[in-house]
């Protein structure tokens, strides 16, 4: 999976500064506006996406996302033939593929420190809306200008490490999100908008690759401030009981 899938959110609330923000804290600031009030943002503990995913347009597959604070994620895949789950528990990752026919043949595969560093780069991102990057020992810059869409934008670039990078192009206008770009060069785009608790989250999120691979994702629902036990992200037994 898309280290960063990015699965973004948008907003809810009018914009808090001018529209002459220049430096990276004020253009996080007025996009932390749009995504929502500070009390919504800060009380977020965990993000629940249920939904569907499918690579250019066709076999989608049911989708259910986790991320809960303060480092955990958990994504589940589940097609006629497979069942695909790829969790993050802090420091420690793991992909587990399972034959639903069959749930005694599985397959499990602990994953290397940059995979690692990646789901964490991820988990930040969806349970803290763009702030305390530094935590990570990320940090973010204005990249200057750019025009997308016919819009004049602003370009923010986040970096987690050397080799872990997102430029988020935001409309100077509004703050809105217009697109992000990955290190490789895959093009994240959002489309429509849900409301919860006070935040607005996309319903697609599309991840378009240089190879012209499209993978989608698409919610159904997105549920806040659930509690879910610290099993569902620990490293599953590594032999069969």
């Amino acid at each position: 999976m898309k280290a960063r899938f990015a699965l973004a959110v948008a907003a809810l609330l009018v914009v808090a500064l001018p529209a002459t923000a220049q430096t990276a804290e004020q253009w996080i600031a007025r996009a932390r506006a749009r995504l929502g009030s500070e009390s919504a943002l800060q009380g977020v503990t965990s993000v629940h996406f249920v939904g569907t995913i499918e690579v250019d347009g066709a076999n989608p597959r049911a989708m259910d996302i986790i991320f809960q604070k303060p480092m955990q994620q958990r994504f589940t895949f589940t097609s006629p033939e497979l069942i695909e789950v790829l969790a993050l528990d802090e420091y420690d990752a793991w992909q587990k593929r399972t034959n639903p026919k069959n749930l005694t043949q599985w397959q499990l595969t602990l994953l290397d420190a940059n995979q690692i560093k990646r789901l964490r780069a991820q988990a930040w991102d969806n349970l803290n809306f763009l702030r305390g990057i530094e935590k990570l020992r990320g940090s973010v810059k204005v990249g200057g200008d750019a025009t997308v869409d016919g819009l004049a934008c602003v370009k923010l670039v986040f970096s987690y490490s050397d080799n872990i990078v997102l430029t988020r192009y935001y409309d100077k206008a509004t703050a809105r999100l217009v697109k992000t770009e990955t290190e490789a060069g895959v093009e994240i785009r959002e489309e429509g908008e849900m409301f919860v608790n006070g935040i607005r989250f996309a319903r697609k999120v599309s991840n378009r690759e240089k190879s012209g691979r499209t993978v989608t994702l698409s919610f159904e629902k997105v549920i806040l401030n659930e509690t879910f036990p610290a099993s569902a992200f620990a490293v599953p037994p590594l032999q069969a009981n």
